[in-house]
């Protein structure tokens, strides 16, 4: 809740105006009173909603000239290189737009990096959510929505990033086909449905279409909306400070401050994405010519986000591959199936569970407004560090040819070395990021205790030199204050009652594995109880030499 303060008088006239026509003048004023945080970081959410709403217009635009048809002509168009040569009517379309349609290859550009750029923000957002504990009660849902957008928007991209039926994109869709057939019993029926027959087949194109244009982005968008409509209701979070609690909301208002921020910061994120397209070249889809099943080209690297699961097919060993004993034999493709579908299912089920994982550890269920400073949620934000260095991994994995020519580096050697670092990188990622973590509590609780090192040396009545400590200010010292103790209900309650009785419960094996990740997740933490603030006073020597100042 905010504090209770007299409506600004633009605002009191747009209450009157929407009074006049809806009666809704109440509510109008109350919502556009509402209060929004002030931090940088919260923005990150805003650049994927601009990105989006710059996806849906330029994509508009597209769709009055793209044909999405894989019908085969012979190319006779102002492009001269490519004159003559058979391509489907997608490509032929698309060319069209680079070349003859005035402004069409900006904003194909400026679609494409759109699309870069608002699955970049999902994913560092999403980081932000992550690290901060903003996802606890009683936003898991939204957490839930969140995962969900950022899944279709891969999904979204990666269909899109087909319909120009390049040579790039072309192979792209042989790989989503491989990953098809990989997947048992029904595998050959989903890809001989989805293509209209054996590859390359003549609807993929069409299906990808539309799928790409209708089915997706009415998804998206109604998450979104459903994202904003749950936000909205409440509240956002907001880090520590004075006057924050999970209570009280300490910022700007809708109208007119953060409405004037947030249409500044769009058409910055539009001047940002439209500088990029005119002068950054994405997907010359010309210089590499139509997609034929027998033509390859070196060095292909699929779009940023995709690039994980590239390195994850290039790292899976194929030993693994075995046979099921039916008939003649029906092979699982182990080196296809782990790699395209077990591991994203891993990464994003794990993203999806988390906060119900978390809860049942701690027994946390209390509803949190404020944010953690991730330092204070060291497993967690451990736990992050290591997901972020296994896709780092995986990601650079996915061009281990490209890395090979250039550091003149066998092939082999480098596919062996990032299979070491997909196991070996998280867990040093894992202790790294703790350890980090737990020197920066026992930083903060110096800080708290003693106050910050004023750069003023003082000489002792006993002749001894120190550094004068002072009294930090009242926003950080209530930061520091904020720490909140991180324990778990598991720890707290008795194996056994008065008489010596042992609880079922924590004999089972699952309250035995609550019980040790229960102690896994807490039992590092520095404690900050009883420690009281610096008061910034001068310094006393002791008799004895002991320095009795804080």
């Amino acid at each position: 809740m905010s504090k209770t303060t007299q409506a600004p008088k633009a605002l009191r006239g747009v209450g009157n105006f929407i009074d006049d026509r809806f009666h809704l003048a109440k509510t109008g004023e109350k919502n556009l009173r509402k209060v929004f945080p002030n931090h940088w970081s919260f923005m990150l959410g805003e650049i994927a909603l601009y990105s989006f709403i710059i996806l849906l217009v330029t994509g508009v635009f597209l769709t009055l000239w793209f044909k999405p048809s894989m019908v085969e002509i012979v190319y006779d168009g102002s492009y001269e290189r490519l004159q003559g040569v058979p391509m489907s009517e997608a490509f032929a379309s698309t060319l069209h737009i680079d070349f003859d349609v005035r402004g069409g290859f900006l904003m194909r550009q400026i679609h494409h990096w759109a699309a870069l750029i608002f699955v970049a923000s999902l994913v560092v957002h999403m980081l932000r959510v992550f690290f901060t504990g903003a996802f606890r009660k009683p936003r898991e849902i939204n957490w839930l929505i969140g995962v969900a957008i950022f899944t279709l928007a891969m999904v979204e991209g990666l269909f899109g990033y087909s319909l120009p039926d390049d040579l790039p994109s072309g192979m792209g869709v042989r790989i989503l086909q491989g990953v098809m057939l990989a997947i048992p019993l029904v595998g050959s029926y989903i890809s001989m449905f989805l293509f209209g027959g054996e590859f390359p087949g003549e609807d993929i194109i069409t299906r990808l279409y539309m799928l790409h244009v209708l089915l997706i982005p009415a998804l998206l968008l109604g998450l979104i909306v459903a994202h904003f409509m749950i936000l909205w209701h409440q509240k956002h979070t907001q880090y520590p400070g004075q006057g924050r609690t999970d209570k009280t909301v300490v910022g700007t208002p809708m109208f007119p401050a953060f409405a004037v921020k947030a249409g500044g910061f769009f058409f910055f994120t539009f001047a940002v994405i439209a500088g990029l397209s005119a002068f950054v070249q994405v997907n010359p889809i010309h210089l590499f010519g139509p997609f034929t099943p027998t033509s390859i080209t070196s060095g292909l690297q699929p779009d940023w986000y995709m690039g994980f699961m590239e390195g994850s097919l290039r790292l899976f060993p194929n030993y693994l591959d075995f046979t099921i004993p039916i008939g003649d034999g029906y092979p699982i493709m182990t080196a296809v199936l782990v790699p395209g579908l077990v591991v994203p299912g891993l990464i994003f089920g794990a993203l999806g569970a988390w906060p119900f994982i978390e809860q049942w550890i701690t027994g946390d269920k209390r509803a949190h407004n404020v944010a953690d400073r991730p330092r204070n949620a060291p497993v967690r934000t451990a736990l992050g560090v290591a997901g972020i260095v296994f896709y780092g991994v995986l990601w650079l994995a996915g061009s281990n040819d490209i890395l090979s020519e250039t550091f003149s580096i066998d092939l082999y050697l480098t596919t062996y070395i990032f299979r070491v670092l997909a196991i070996a990188g998280p867990i040093v990622g894992f202790i790294v990021a703790k350890r980090i973590c737990l020197g920066l509590q026992r930083r903060d609780r110096e800080t708290l205790e003693h106050g910050y090192e004023s750069g003023i040396i003082q000489q002792l009545p006993s002749g001894e030199f120190i550094e004068v400590h002072k009294e930090s200010s009242d926003e950080t010292t209530h930061v520091l204050e904020s720490k909140p103790a991180i324990t778990s209900t598991a720890l707290e309650e008795d194996e056994t009652d008065d008489r010596g009785v042992e609880n079922p419960e924590a004999r089972k094996p699952k309250g035995k594995l609550r019980r040790a990740l229960a102690h896994w997740y807490t039992k590092d933490n520095v404690s900050f109880e009883g420690v009281a603030a610096h008061s910034g006073h001068h310094l006393h020597h002791s008799a004895d030499g002991d320095d009795g100042a804080h």
